[in-house]
């Protein structure tokens, strides 16, 4: 991976005029057509996760003209969870030079910057496949590591869907109360705050997990990478998959109003 994860926004439309980013808007194909940040492709996130296979990754890279060294670029609508799934995907077949939009299509548009409705051409282009199996937790390597000391695992659904049921020894960090004004994470002081508050080592081997297909807990791996932390792992299939492999699951007893709180 590059040294940050993000691109601000002004760094953006300055690349647009180069000419030479591959910008991805993972957003429906519908509101992809009615405007766009200009020279963006689209590419539904649901046409990933039909089948996120290595090859298939692989294929529709090099069908958006995504070969190993083009720069790319990602956004979506949705506070950034969604990107930084396809983010993760292209990183995990070993593409290093891929980044998430620091800001919504929403927030694009009411800074007042260009969009478009014209689809650029694609010259398609091929994608190696370099497995970067050190940013993936399956279900059972999460289960052989998770009593770990050095080993920390954290939980990015809302905080009552995690005290009903959790992984065991989960941390719970809800999606929402890793944004900031104006953009889709906060920064990295204001990271590490929250990360030293909920006594978290940035030295820790870190595993996010969410509902069931990592876009949550993406988002969380991002915001995690963004301040430098080394060891991240990301838990695609998530509790849904933990829970159809009837792992061991913990629940909060008693729970109180205050433990619904986020942080």
């Amino acid at each position: 991976m590059t040294e940050t994860p993000i691109i601000e926004y002004e760094l953006l439309r300055e690349g647009i005029k180069q000419n030479n980013i591959r910008i991805i808007d993972v957003r429906r194909e519908d509101d992809y057509k009615v405007g766009h940040i200009k020279n963006s492709v689209n590419l539904p996130l649901a046409k990933l996760l039909n089948d996120d296979s290595v090859e298939n990754i692989a294929k529709i890279a090099g069908e958006l003209g995504i070969s190993d060294n083009t720069p790319v670029v990602v956004y979506d609508d949705t506070f950034g969870a969604l990107s930084s799934r396809v983010v993760w995907a292209l990183q995990y077949i070993g593409h290093n030079d891929v980044k998430l939009l620091s800001v919504t299509f929403s927030q694009w548009k009411e800074l007042g910057l260009d969009i478009t409705t014209k689809v650029p051409e694609i010259e398609k282009s091929t994608h190696s496949i370099k497995i970067q199996s050190d940013i993936m937790a399956t279900a059972d390597y999460l289960e052989k590591v998770k009593d770990k000391k050095n080993v920390v695992i954290i939980d990015n659904r809302e905080r009552l869907n995690f005290l009903e049921q959790h992984i065991p020894g989960a941390i719970n960090i809800p999606y929402r109360t890793l944004a900031t004004d104006g953009q889709i994470i906060r920064t990295k002081e204001s990271m590490r705050s929250l990360l030293k508050n909920r006594g978290i080592s940035e030295d820790a081997e870190i595993i996010t997990y969410c509902g069931s297909v990592g876009t949550l807990s993406g988002l969380a791996y991002y915001a995690l990478k963004s301040i430098g932390v080394p060891n991240v792992k990301l838990y695609v299939h998530s509790f849904k998959e933990w829970k159809n492999l009837e792992k061991p699951i913990d629940k909060q007893e008693n729970a109180s109003y205050w433990d619904l709180s986020a942080e």
